[in-house]
């Protein structure tokens, strides 16, 4: 069942559950940083409407800055603009941003520890038609390497709201990834949300109301919890008790969480539309190799670039989809024993 200490949408699991993209919570809750905090300003890379941006660009024309297809000035200009008390947000495609433009990223930014926000939009193989060269499959690896920077993955567009408005209020280099289609609304506005915490969506219970203890834990982030969650729920209907993590922060990583789950559940699963090499599992896999060694099982990109496709075909045909994750429980309680 849905855990109801995180107030999640009762609606989750019908067939008429709202759907929003995740890109677009970013954009609200940017105008919303906008109007709490005359200090942050907006640049973007010519992509305004796609990232969402334009929603900051409408109301505040003398705060944003609109740099052009030139990722690497984009990065720079905003980290000369943090050192002069400003708080940036740029946005672009995640291929492009972090991805064209990670040494300036790197150098100018990090390097420097200026509050640049990075919001990468269009993450992930559901970009679909756009092909391979558009999908951004290694932007958790190439962001979370970075000293000083934090990473963040919001499920829906509620979190990703919530997830602008906080990194607003930081004084880190911080990368939000975003999604472009549009993705089921998991949380609530009384959902608790924290930079750095982890939360666990899902939980058995036996019929005199217990936590039943899980035998496997998955831990999933972005707009893959949804599937995550979809499987848990069959896996309950069929009696087998699965504890879900919502991992929206994958720097600096929540260990406590992820270990307590690992030592309660016996096995993990990780979840995430990216490439298993460097990503969300990678450092959950660091983390359980330092704390509790446990069978682990990876969902994700498993080594190989994208292609042009449907995001739902695309999701099915490189082992992302709800089939895939519930193989990946099997196998990995199977190797509890």
């Amino acid at each position: 069942m849905l855990n109801p200490l995180q107030k999640l949408n009762p609606k989750l699991f019908d067939n008429d559950v709202e759907l929003v993209p995740i890109r677009k919570g970013f954009g609200e809750g940017l105008l919303k940083a906008a109007e709490l905090d005359k200090k942050v300003i907006g640049l973007c890379a010519d992509l305004t409407e796609s990232t969402q941006m334009h929603f900051f660009k409408n109301k505040f024309p003398e705060r944003f800055f609109e740099i052009g297809i030139a990722e690497q000035n984009l990065a720079s200009v905003a980290s000369g603009m943090a050192a002069m008390g400003k708080i940036p947000f740029i946005t672009s495609y995640a291929m492009f941003s972090p991805g064209r433009n990670w040494e300036q990223i790197r150098t100018t930014i990090c390097l420097n520890d200026r509050p640049v926000k990075i919001a990468g939009s269009h993450a992930g193989v559901s970009v679909g038609p756009d092909g391979g060269t558009h999908q951004a499959i290694e932007d958790l690896a190439l962001t979370r390497v970075i000293p000083n920077m934090v990473v963040i993955s919001p499920c829906d567009a509620i979190e990703a709201r919530k997830a602008t408005l906080a990194c607003a209020k930081t004084k880190f280099p911080t990368y939000l990834r975003l999604a472009r289609n549009n993705t089921p609304i998991i949380t609530t506005e009384g959902s608790p949300f924290e930079i750095g915490k982890a939360q666990t969506f899902f939980i058995s219970k036996s019929h005199d109301g217990k936590e039943i203890r899980p035998v496997a834990g998955i831990i999933a982030t972005g707009a893959l919890v949804y599937k995550a969650l979809k499987v848990a729920e069959t896996f309950a209907k069929e009696g087998i008790a699965i504890k879900v993590l919502n991992l929206s922060t994958i720097k600096p990583l929540d260990e406590e969480s992820i270990w307590r789950l690992a030592h309660e559940a016996g096995a993990i699963v990780t979840v995430e539309e990216h490439q298993i090499v460097g990503g969300m599992g990678s450092a959950v896999a660091e983390c359980l190799a330092r704390n509790y060694p446990a069978p682990i099982e990876f969902i994700g990109v498993k080594d190989v670039f994208g292609q042009s496709g449907t995001p739902d075909e695309l999701l099915e045909h490189y082992g992302m989809g709800e089939k895939d994750i519930k193989k990946a429980v099997h196998k990995v309680i199977a190797r509890k024993k």
